[in-house]
């Protein structure tokens, strides 16, 4: 016979779905930490994991074949009917759900031998238990799990999960675009604020002749995926362009707006996803409206604090440290004194200059093209429409969003992306070079500079005992590398704009989401386990700026360029001190080098 394998990489379930009433199969056995295909003998039969990731189904003498899997049969318990899915989650907790007679299902590691004998009955709906690499993970029925719905598009019907919000349009998508894992989805920060446009048109199409009771229910539905209470039925990942994100937000407002007003899943009555969830709308305005909201409010609520609390750590410690003087340094090299606070106030400009920076790209972000539909035109809509849309987006979010002054621009190029992501990869510059000052400043504990005292986090090495790395710093330049490498995807993307429409929308939301998403938690990360526990090893600076020759730069008012170079580079090579030299020269006297050459006199102008 032959199985249909229907595996959704989004949340990880896969379905054995017999094509015919009349077929039958045998599940023998569940096996866990499959790292790749595998055929094992068990109790003297021959078995094939159908397997992803972390789980897999053993089926009884059975082989895999191209896009379907052949099953020979050999069973004495079988499942007349029906199909068994097998998911798991990012904690690799399964769920085993068959449907018809008693089945007896042993569990076994990869190795073949056996965990644990259950039988699991459907009249009791017991739970299997299974041990997955030492841990108990709870096996639990899902009795919808088994069910499906047919929904229709113009190329015809497909199957969809009886308990999926999603409709015909999704379906086809997760088939025609199997690109990457579930960490490719499409980035949550735009489903939730595609729910708030959806929303937003939903109660301005309402003062337009839209039913305010289905009105009603498109907005509720788009406050629950706003609340992340939907997410599950949103399985679509970026690597696509943006129809079908669309149609799956309005698949899962119309069905759940449906679900409200006690109709069918699947019916399109009395909400359709189309007519009713996207009317007076269009992919081209809709998504781009939502990608500039989603990166605004994270912008707003999640990289200004994080940012602000980095910024204010180092201000502390500008302040602990004003009154320590250092050696400064330029081309690595020594050079004239320096406070450590001093220093660090470069720090703490370099962020506020970062915050300041992306702060200045908002008022273009915050424009949006709601209204304009397909090509800017705003075919299909009523006047006024796109500016009550944008007004009740601002009221809703907090945020000061207005109408583009021409939807024209707003839909063919998304400049104002390409622009904020400047800001960001400036501010990933300014992070890498204050980390690796604080990082090479803290460097040690005896062969190094060692003028910082960086907190012990955690043991450094596997080998040699005792030592400690600077990890925050290493994690923020990997991240601040990640931001740069975005900067050049999100370029590409925003120069692929083709006539009126750019369709690399995903591409670049996506990577300015992740640039704010890991600048913002190493942000955080930084200041909590590095910044806040940085203390200033004063003996070793001061001896370090004892030794320097760049103190002589003091001398050169009173000797002259020339002078001065001599008596330094004299020292340095006899191995004498500047003081010893100077006054050996003829040109200083004793008294004069301690009057002159004064390091505290030296880190300001007289």
């Amino acid at each position: 016979m032959t199985l249909m394998i229907d595996f959704n990489r989004f949340n990880g379930c896969i379905t054995l779905l017999p094509p015919t009433k009349s077929s039958s199969f045998n599940v023998t056995a569940i096996c866990v930490h499959i790292d790749a295909c595998e055929k094992k003998n068990i109790n003297n039969g021959t078995y094939i994991a159908i397997h992803s990731q972390r789980a897999v189904v053993l089926l009884s003498k059975g082989f895999i074949t191209g896009s379907t899997r052949k099953v020979c049969q050999n069973s004495t318990r079988p499942l007349n009917n029906s199909r068994v899915i097998l998911q798991f989650n990012s904690m690799a907790n399964l769920q085993l759900i068959p449907i018809g007679l008693n089945l007896n299902v042993p569990l076994f590691h990869s190795n073949g031998s056996v965990y644990k004998d259950h039988g699991l009955k459907r009249t009791e709906m017991r739970a299997l238990y299974n041990y997955h690499l030492n841990h108990l993970a709870k096996w639990t029925i899902d009795p919808n799990a088994f069910q499906i719905r047919i929904e229709r598009d113009a190329f015809g019907e497909l199957e969809v999960p009886v308990d999926r919000y999603y409709g015909a349009a999704t379906a086809r998508a997760q088939t025609s675009f199997k690109i990457g894992g579930p960490e490719e989805r499409m980035p949550l920060p735009v489903l939730h604020a595609f729910a708030i446009v959806k929303k937003a048109s939903a109660m301005v199409n309402a003062e337009y002749g839209l039913d305010k009771k289905i009105a009603d229910a498109i907005c509720k539905a788009a406050d629950e995926i706003v609340a992340g209470k939907l997410d599950d039925h949103f399985p679509l990942n970026a690597w696509q362009t943006t129809t079908h994100w669309n149609m799956n937000v309005n698949e899962v407002i119309a069905n759940r707006a449906i679900e409200m007003l006690g109709g069918v899943l699947g019916s399109k009555n009395p909400v359709h996803p189309n007519d009713h969830v996207n009317m007076a709308q269009s992919t081209n305005d809709t998504y781009p409206s939502a990608m500039n909201i989603a990166v605004a409010r994270e912008i707003n609520s999640r990289l200004f604090p994080a940012l602000k609390q980095f910024r204010d750590s180092l201000q502390r410690k500008s302040n602990e440290f004003k009154d320590i003087i250092k050696i400064g340094r330029t081309h690595t090299q020594d050079a004239v004194p320096i406070t450590l606070g001093q220093e660090f106030s470069g720090y703490v400009q370099q962020v506020e200059n970062g915050i300041d920076r992306i702060r200045a790209t908002l008022p273009r972000l915050y424009q949006l093209v709601a209204g304009g539909t397909a090509v800017g035109t705003g075919l299909n809509t009523h006047k006024g429409f796109g500016e009550k849309v944008v007004k009740a987006i601002a009221a809703d979010t907090g945020l000061p969003f207005t109408t583009t002054p021409n939807k024209f621009e707003a839909t063919a190029a998304h400049d104002s992306l390409v622009e904020v992501h400047g800001a960001l990869n400036t501010l990933a510059a300014s992070l890498f070079k204050i980390c690796n000052d604080i990082r090479f400043l803290g460097s040690g504990p005896r062969c190094g500079l060692g003028e910082l005292h960086l907190p012990e986090n955690e043991p450094g090495s596997s080998i040699m005992p005792g030592k400690v790395n600077p990890t925050q710093c290493e994690a923020l330049t990997m991240v601040a590398a990640q931001v740069m490498a975005n900067q050049v995807a999100v370029t590409i993307g925003g120069a692929n704009g083709h006539f009126e429409l750019n369709v690399c929308k995903p591409l670049m939301v996506k990577n300015n989401l992740q640039s704010v998403r890991l600048l913002s938690d190493v942000a955080v990360s930084f200041t909590v386990y590095c910044l806040d526990g940085i203390t200033a090893n004063k003996e070793r600076i001061a001896k370090i700026m004892r030794e320097s020759l760049m103190l002589v730069t003091a001398l050169n008012p009173h000797i002259g360029y020339d002078n001065a170079c001599k008596i330094a580079k004299t020292a340095h090579k006899n191995g004498t001190t500047l003081k010893e030299e100077a006054v050996k020269s003829g040109l200083v006297t004793p008294e004069q080098f301690d009057q002159w050459v004064r390091p505290e006199d030296m880190i300001g102008p007289k």
